[in-house]
């Protein structure tokens, strides 16, 4: 829509009305088009460096300040200006140069806390400290910063203790609640850290509902909700901050619904003017739905600066979980700077070794080996420090150490299964399993563990030892069958057939199928009880009853527009593709009926399955230029086949 023409001589006005209400893009614009017959125009600048700080748009407000302070080398205010800028746009070496250059002695403290801010954003905690030692700032802003730098040492109760005091002098602030909630989740009191969560949401909605919180949740399936754009009020509310928070408290918790509606409820914003926290959180969420997605965002903070540290560290987890070694070499390889500031040595180590098992399995088994003697050593002794602690009757020690010994045992998780996959891909699953006995010792209880040690068992066919670990599981899950991974469920169906328990099989099935039943979003995907048919269809395949196999497979994907998805597709075509195989070589024989009952099916595939792609590759499906291959595609190639097979 055309904006109408400003009158001669209101140009000032019609600019100051804009950035009184805080509408800053709008004033943006005039004062660009200004600048362009006036482009050293000192009143345009500083307007235009003010409005752009405002958006928190900090590199543009940077280079204005950085040009007018060129333009008026005289003026500190504008040095000052100049400093906060890049501060916040993460030029640190820059804002500490510039602040070097002011002069005047009513800016002294100023710049001294600034300094303190640039040092405290390096990481320099005691810089920071001296510096803040040397100013005298107003009490309240010492108690914040004081409590800010407790933090940064991982000193988390004498950093609450400030912020309390904090609020206590000047009244209630939502940033300072969200630095408790911040101290209380850093301790893992994730209760306490929610219940401020609450409350600084809480007082936003009903101090300012127009910033529309929980507008884009409420939007979905209707219109996009409007921007709310990063305005000095959603700074003032810490209602990012808070939602975000929530979303890790959830995502720790392993709540995905619950993280993937705080993020939702959040203010709304353009994906232009999301910051970059949030962008990462929300990388992480839609990781499972969307990884493309995930991979395009978290990439994309990576080449920004600064970005958050966890950056960094989650992108290259997401490589080795999908199995993108090749760029986690490369991400590793790029931002060696990274490696040495955002990774403790052990985990550099633990993911450097999952690179290497894809080249050198031998050498990444040996790194392995000395990594997990030096986590037995710290379990055994936290052991010891437990029973020591028990021993005095020191019930806060005992507290204490079971804390340290559960994060000791959650870091050697990971490094166990990374040893164990070494031989789970060379199918050695004999191996695999002497590799989890010998960590029984520390291990036992933990569920994980449990899981995968039955996942060895059902891959070495000793389906019965396998049952004893995966029915207990089940079981404790019987309220949410739902919320337990459906190749689990599946697994176990398939150990009950094996050992003649099909009314078992039966009964877990139909609690399933009640389940689902219970869900009331038709547009909602669930999978579990597909994919238990389908492992079960694929069973039988495997053993030769192809008939009874492909039946089950083609009614596990019924009804086909919500069934048959990528993954669903993937591995029923498998099945179709090893019996056209079998059929090929003249082994078996199948009824015209069959033959009519698999040709049905390709054709409503085929229907169904013109969108969906036969991609499961996140990273090359990025590539918006290469052929899509589609399940209608190939569903009409085996069509085909089997219509000259039955010829």
């Amino acid at each position: 829509m055309n904006r109408a023409p400003i009158r001669e001589g209101e140009y000032t006005k019609v600019v100051y009305t804009h950035i009184r209400e805080q509408q800053y893009d709008q004033a943006v614009k005039i004062l660009n088009n200004e600048l362009t017959n006036f482009p050293t125009s000192r009143c345009a600048l500083s307007l235009l460096g003010y409005c752009y700080y405002h958006m928190q748009d900090f590199q543009s407000a940077a280079s204005i300040y950085g040009q007018l302070t060129q333009a008026c080398p005289e003026s500190d205010e504008y040095k000052v200006y100049h400093i906060q800028a890049l501060l916040k746009s993460g030029q640190y070496e820059e804002a500490s140069q510039v602040s070097t250059s002011v002069e005047n002695p009513e800016f002294t403290e100023r710049v001294m806390l600034l300094q303190a801010a640039i040092a405290y954003e390096q990481d320099e905690v005691q810089a920071a400290r001296s510096i803040l030692d040397q100013c005298n700032p107003l009490a309240e802003e010492k108690q914040v910063f004081e409590g800010a730098l407790y933090w940064k040492e991982h000193r988390y109760p004498e950093a609450m203790k400030m912020f309390n005091e904090a609020i206590q002098t000047i009244g209630y602030q939502a940033d300072l609640a969200y630095n408790i909630a911040l101290c209380n989740y850093s301790m893992k009191q994730f209760g306490p850290a929610l219940k401020h969560v609450a409350e600084i949401i809480e007082r936003g909605v009903r101090d300012h509902p127009e910033l529309s919180v929980g507008a884009m949740s409420e939007g979905n399936g209707g219109l996009a909700a409007r921007s709310v754009g990063n305005t000095a009020v959603l700074k003032e509310t810490a209602l990012v901050e808070a939602f975000n928070l929530k979303a890790a408290i959830e995502y720790i918790m392993k709540s995905q619904e619950a993280a993937k509606d705080a993020l939702d409820d959040m203010p709304p914003r353009d994906e232009a003017e999301l910051d970059a926290v949030t962008l990462h959180n929300q990388a992480l969420i839609e990781m499972e739905s969307k990884p493309t997605e995930g991979f395009r965002k978290l990439n994309f903070l990576l080449g920004q600066h600064p970005s958050p540290p966890e950056t960094f560290v989650n992108l290259l987890l997401l490589y080795c979980k999908y199995s993108y070694y090749d760029l986690a070499a490369d991400i590793l390889a790029e931002n060696s700077d990274l490696t040495y500031k955002n990774m403790n040595p052990q985990d550099y180590e633990f993911l450097d070794s999952l690179i290497l098992a894809q080249s050198s399995p031998e050498e990444a088994y040996r790194r392995f080996d000395e990594l997990t003697a030096r986590h037995i050593e710290a379990l055994r002794r936290g052991t010891k420090n437990i029973q020591d602690a028990r021993r005095n009757r020191d019930q806060n020690a005992v507290k204490k150490h079971l804390a340290d010994f559960d994060e000791a045992l959650t870091k050697y998780m990971p490094v166990l299964m990374g040893q164990a996959k070494i031989y789970w891909d060379l199918e050695h699953y004999s191996m695999v399993e002497k590799i989890f006995r010998q960590s029984a010792e520390f291990c036992s209880e933990d569920e994980s563990w449990k899981l995968n040690v039955a996942h060895i068992f059902f891959m070495q066919e000793k389906f019965k030892e396998c049952i004893r670990y995966y029915e207990p599981f089940v079981r404790k899950h019987n309220d949410n069958l739902l919320g337990v991974t459906a190749i689990i469920l599946a697994n176990l169906c398939v150990a009950y057939v094996m050992t003649s328990a099909n009314e078992e099989a039966e009964e877990l099935m139909k609690l399933v199928e009640k389940e689902e039943e219970k869900i009331e979003d038709p547009n909602k995907p669930i999978y579990h009880l597909c994919i238990i048919n389908l492992v079960i269809g694929t069973l039988y395949c495997t053993k030769g009853n192809f008939e009874f196999g492909i039946s089950r497979i083609m009614k596990s994907l019924e009804p086909y527009d919500r069934k048959i998805g990528v993954d669903t597709w993937y591995y029923a075509k498998r099945c179709f593709l090893a019996l056209g195989e079998t059929l090929s070589k003249n082994m078996i024989l199948l009824k015209d009926e069959a033959f009519e009952d698999i040709i049905n099916f390709l054709d409503e595939a085929a229907k169904v399955g013109k969108n969906i792609s036969t991609t499961v590759n996140p990273v090359e499906n990025a590539d918006e230029n290469a052929p899509k291959r589609t399940v209608a595609k190939e569903a009409r190639l085996l069509k085909r086949f089997f219509l000259k097979m039955r010829d």
